[in-house]
């Protein structure tokens, strides 16, 4: 412990790391590039739907109408055999 002392008065006391200004300066480049980003991500948001509508839209339609087709007429040909089957069909005869 003796030995220490000597030591310990030798070492400068901690200064304190951050002061209020250099804080105030950090929340302020954070917020800038937060702002950046959520432009960015805007951008890419907007070029995504532009992309979206241009060359991705008018290829599915075509399946999505093909699609709705297909299931109309097999919807409209379980109709018409559901209908057409009457295996309870009692007709009686007087």
């Amino acid at each position: 412990m003796q030995a220490c002392g000597p030591l310990l008065a030798q070492i400068e006391p901690a200064k304190e790391p951050d002061s209020p200004g250099l804080l105030q300066k950090l929340a302020a480049r954070v917020r800038a590039a937060k702002n950046k980003v959520l432009a960015i991500g805007e951008l890419a948001q907007g070029f995504a739907a532009a992309y979206y509508e241009d060359h991705i839209q008018p290829v599915t339609d075509s399946y999505v109408e093909w699609a709705s087709g297909v299931k109309s007429s097999v919807w409209e040909k379980i109709q018409t055999t559901i209908d057409h089957y009457t295996p309870f069909n009692t007709t009686q005869v007087d």
